[in-house]
């Protein structure tokens, strides 16, 4: 009976200490490919600023280009299932803090606002890296959003209420750092 108590606090104590690891470790192992392939889509925040990214893949098709733009359109799509996230989070943390009065009408606004977001600021996006696999030939593109690209858009759009912009220039970088788990 003690010894399976012990065995139980070990395993806690362990469980616990893989829980508080901040790296994300890859589940790929494509040998010989960059970082980015096999750490796969992350919002991370380091000396380059707040920045958004998102792989793709595209399998051997044939056709060069076709299977760039592939995998190229496949990574812009990762980046906006990832600010979509991120602006979920924004707009419940603003829908919070607004007045409880005509809560049903001040979701649906911010959520027709959030989806205007989402469109302007996916124009943003860039391709900065692309891998092809030489023994697979498969072809794999980073995009990348950057958070202050995204404020500065937002601070030039017509298309929001001025209280959810100002919530959003205020609050959007602790809502990434509170995201990610790295403060700048």
């Amino acid at each position: 009976m003690k010894r399976s108590i012990i065995t139980l606090i070990v395993s806690v104590m362990l469980l616990v200490g893989c829980s508080s690891k901040t790296s994300v470790e890859s589940d790929l192992n494509i040998s010989g490919a960059p970082d980015w392939v096999n750490e796969g889509n992350q919002m991370l925040g380091d000396e380059d600023g707040r920045l958004f990214h998102g792989i793709g893949s595209a399998p051997s098709m044939g056709d060069f280009s076709l299977q760039k733009n592939t995998a190229d359109d496949r990574a812009r799509a990762e980046v906006a299932r990832i600010f979509n996230s991120y602006l979920s989070i924004a707009s419940n943390d603003y829908s919070a803090s607004a007045s409880q009065g005509n809560q049903q009408v001040n979701e649906q606004a911010v959520s027709r606002q959030i989806d205007n977001i989402t469109q302007i600021n996916l124009s943003g996006v860039k391709i900065i890296a692309r891998w092809q696999d030489d023994d697979t030939h498969s072809i794999w593109s980073l995009a990348e959003l950057d958070l202050d690209h995204v404020q500065q858009t937002l601070d030039k759009a017509k298309v929001m209420s001025p209280t959810l912009s100002e919530f959003l220039a205020k609050q959007s970088n602790s809502i990434f750092d509170r995201l990610t788990g790295v403060k700048q």
